[in-house]
């Protein structure tokens, strides 16, 4: 019966979406790429921009296939603002961000902007959602301290 159990929570692990698994691991590894997840972030602002776009431009001829592209370009849009949120939450806030940092409020207010403008990403379809997003992510790699 053990022997069964365990097989089966074996299968049932090995099945599990790696979705879970995608982002940094909060096992203290001590491997940080800080400048690749703001790299990272700044794909996925551009990403949500082209989908913006793509919005607009099909929106004017309803059609099924326009139809159908815009419901995954509005899906591709939220994942990508999703993605920057969980790298704010799960990389930097959880991970990276300290409280004896000298500048640790300002890293916070900053840290909410870019979680706070990948929000209104996903509500809308305005270009300048993307805008602000950009430099949300911008002023906080300045706060960071590797910005540009």
């Amino acid at each position: 019966m053990k022997t069964l159990l365990s097989v089966g929570l074996l299968v049932v692990l090995a099945l599990s979406p790696l979705s879970r698994v995608r982002a940094h691991c909060e096992v203290p590894c001590g491997i940080y790429d800080d400048p690749a997840r703001f790299t990272s972030m700044l794909e996925d602002a551009e990403t949500i921009a082209k989908g913006i776009q793509a919005l607009q431009d099909l929106a004017g001829t309803p059609n099924p296939q326009n139809i159908n592209q815009m419901g995954r370009w509005i899906t591709t849009k939220e994942d990508h603002a999703t993605k920057i949120q969980h790298t704010i939450a799960q990389y930097f806030l959880t991970q990276r961000i300290k409280p004896e940092a000298s500048n640790y409020v300002d890293q916070l207010k900053t840290a909410h902007a870019v979680m706070v403008a990948a929000m209104k990403c996903k509500q809308s379809a305005d270009p300048t959602t993307v805008d602000a997003l950009v430099k949300a992510i911008n002023a906080f790699q300045a706060s960071y301290g590797t910005g540009p």
